[in-house]
């Protein structure tokens, strides 16, 4: 978890499998809310998770925290790939920040219901 983070953060999108992205995710969602908070107890029970990766917590706390300041959740997006591994024939997925200001596209509203128009018996 540690190095898919820290990667995560350097590079803000990678590439990996589906199972790795999907665990991924929660971890770095964690630290990312801890970096929005930018105390010095936050800054180091990030570097108490990323181990020594001084340059992550340091991007962490100075560009990402700050980037999603107003967003109370979902920093990260999976998307899934049409290509697999080339060893194992794994299904492979990237892992990516959401960019600054990028919001959930509203749903459609849903389309009315029809009602069919009654039918009299001819008698």
């Amino acid at each position: 978890m540690r190095n898919l983070t820290c990667a995560l953060v350097e590079h803000e999108r990678i590439i990996t499998t589906v199972a790795k992205a999907k665990e991924v995710r929660p971890f770095a969602e964690k630290l990312i809310t801890l970096a929005k908070r930018g105390t010095l107890h936050a800054r180091r029970l990030v570097l108490a998770r990323l181990g020594n990766q001084k340059d992550a917590v340091k991007k962490l706390f100075a560009e990402i925290g700050p980037r999603y300041k107003d967003r109370p959740g979902g920093y990260t997006r999976i998307i899934k790939r049409p290509q697999n591994r080339l060893g194992d024939g794994g299904p492979t997925a990237f892992i990516e920040l959401i960019p600054e200001g990028e919001t959930k596209p509203e749903s459609a509203a849903p389309a009315p219901k029809v009602t069919e128009p009654a039918t009299e018996a001819n008698d």
